[in-house]
């Protein structure tokens, strides 16, 4: 499937410790910085489709607020339980003081 790159917005609204979420196609997606890189997850927790990106920030774990499970920012895999399945990741950069997302055309 072909890729297409979205500028998301400026990457001054991406802060350490919380994730910032955006509406790519119809798509929500929390957008997290970690240091100097940015990562991105849909928003929604693979175990009853909670928010993620309302939830807590802690290095590359995400915390869902609604039951606690947690995932890897970096590749979505579940750090903890009650989710059992990984969340979606998406490829994100800062360029040019822009945040960039790859996403399915």
């Amino acid at each position: 499937m072909a890729k297409k790159q979205v500028q998301l917005g400026p990457a001054s609204q991406v802060v350490e410790g919380r994730a910032c979420i955006f509406k790519v196609d119809g798509l929500s997606v929390a957008v997290c910085r970690v240091g100097a890189s940015i990562y991105a997850v849909e928003n929604l927790c693979t175990h009853d489709d909670g928010p993620l990106g309302e939830g807590p920030l802690d290095g590359f774990a995400i915390e869902c607020p609604r039951h606690g499970a947690r995932f890897d920012v970096r590749d979505g895999r579940v750090l903890r339980m009650p989710a059992a399945f990984p969340v979606r990741t998406f490829p994100a950069r800062e360029e040019k003081g822009q945040i960039l997302l790859e996403v399915d055309e």
